[in-house]
């Protein structure tokens, strides 16, 4: 399974970004797929999650109300729509793929980092 991170960059405080993830290699029928993020000389922390249907969503409670996720079975895609940035938000996004919304560790899969840097 590979996990394909993208759309990161340079914004601006109050800015908007919008991550995507595609996903590959087998089928991940049944799994949910998230964001984590990990900031330099910080651990790596839950973003937001999707279950597969769509039926559960998680936000970590920093991002509420400014992050949205939304994922395409058909494509295979898992996207994070992030708004009213903020500096603090800087940090490599990943996506990651697990059994549960819950993404209790270990996670399965992982994919590469995308870097967002929100400049004030």
């Amino acid at each position: 399974v590979q996990l394909q991170a993208s759309g990161g960059g340079l914004v601006q405080a109050r800015g908007s970004l919008k991550l995507s993830c595609e996903v590959s290699g087998r089928a991940l029928s049944g799994y949910a797929l998230g964001w984590f993020r990990q900031a330099p000389g910080q651990e790596r922390e839950f973003v937001a999650g999707s279950s597969w249907r769509g039926d559960i969503i998680r936000y970590a409670e920093s991002v509420k109300g400014r992050f949205t996720i939304s994922r395409d079975r058909a494509k295979n895609m898992v996207y994070l729509q992030m708004s009213s940035l903020r500096p603090e938000d800087t940090a490599a996004y990943y996506c990651v793929a697990d059994a549960n919304v819950y993404f209790t560790p270990p996670i399965r899969y992982w994919g590469q980092g995308t870097q967002v840097t929100v400049s004030s």
